[in-house]
């Protein structure tokens, strides 16, 4: 009777976990974009977080604007935006995620880096970051240029709509 019972469960608490991995690596995304945005008007500049695909998944870091220009990936090659804050790998974190920016079918391409800028004034750069869970279940993190502010959204896909999640 226990092994049925424990047969019919797991199946469940999986699925919990693998929906909790994409709704927490959205939450991180979130929470990275809102500090970019404090640091940047903190420090009076812009700062851009990047993402980077590999072979192995996605990982972020945030970048400062060391020239005036903006954050650009041949200044952060060159060493003149300087890093803020450490790569973090975020399938790593969140095992079984993945993430696409402004396609939710099109993970990134392993070698390609993207940036999400935020400015002094508190805009951004618009767009969405897509977390896919592997039991399907789908967020959004959706940056609003004029205002920078982030809000996290969850894909019902029988309705086929976003729902903010609060």
């Amino acid at each position: 009777m226990t092994a049925v019972m424990a047969a019919m469960a797991i199946p469940t608490w999986v699925s919990s976990v693998e929906r909790a991995h994409a709704l927490g690596a959205a939450r991180y995304v979130a929470s990275r974009f809102s500090l970019a945005r404090t640091q940047a008007v903190a420090r009076a500049a812009n700062v851009a977080v990047a993402f980077t695909a590999s072979s192995s998944g996605v990982s972020l870091a945030s970048y400062r604007d060391g020239n005036g220009n903006g954050v650009r990936m041949a200044d952060i090659a060159s060493g003149v935006d300087p890093i803020l804050e450490e790569p973090v790998d975020v399938t790593d974190l969140f095992p079984g995620v993945t993430i696409a920016i402004n396609n939710p079918t099109a993970a990134l391409v392993s070698g390609s880096t993207t940036l999400m800028s935020f400015t002094a004034v508190g805009t951004a750069s618009s767009g969405t970051i897509y977390v896919k869970g592997r039991d399907a279940s789908q967020y959004g993190v959706r940056v609003l240029g004029a205002t920078a502010r982030t809000r996290v959204l969850r894909y019902l896909a029988p309705q086929d709509q976003w729902v903010p999640v609060f």
